[in-house]
């Protein structure tokens, strides 16, 4: 079917855990998908450590092949003072091209704290960072069943599958 304009499609798998401040250090916010959790302890890392927009920034870096986290967001955070991780989703954003989001799907490995009241916020949130409607986000949570480090309350770890199609379909 010469001349017929079939949309491409790339799915890629977003990933990244952090380990939890110490419980002396109380002064450090508890970020997830942009959202602050109150009454948390917060994220080891350069940035705020927002583990769920981290996993969500390599997905995204896995459909355009542009490592954003590691060298350009040690740059914005240590030498531009830029830690606020949407930043860095927004850079791999810009290396799509042709390609804008159009599912995701995150997992959330993590026996503390409860996010089962936060969920809502942070989808829409992550729709927003995305221009996603909020139904084509889903986020879920879980303890693992105490199983890893993550699920024994020492961090978080998130999973995360971003779908993504061409605006710009090649001739097919």
């Amino acid at each position: 079917m010469s001349g017929m304009r079939v949309p491409e499609y790339r799915t890629a798998i977003g990933q990244d855990s952090h380990r939890f401040v110490s419980e002396q250090d109380t002064g450090r916010p508890l970020m997830l998908a942009g959202v602050l959790i109150p009454d948390a302890p917060g994220l080891l890392g350069n940035s705020d450590a927002d583990v769920v927009l981290h996993a969500v920034t390599n997905a995204v870096s896995g459909i355009t092949g542009v490592n954003i986290l590691g060298e350009v967001s040690d740059r914005m955070c240590l030498e531009g003072g830029i830690s606020d991780s949407a930043a860095y989703l927004a850079e791999a954003l810009r290396h799509m091209g042709g390609f804008r989001p159009v599912h995701l799907s995150v997992s959330v490995e993590a026996a503390r704290p409860r996010l089962a009241p936060h969920i809502d916020k942070m989808k829409a949130r992550l729709a927003g960072l995305l221009s996603l409607d909020p139904d084509r986000i889903g986020l879920t949570a879980t303890t693992g069943e105490g199983l890893t480090d993550f699920g024994r309350g020492l961090g978080i770890q998130v999973f995360c599958v971003l779908t993504a199609v061409s605006d710009s379909p090649d001739e097919g």
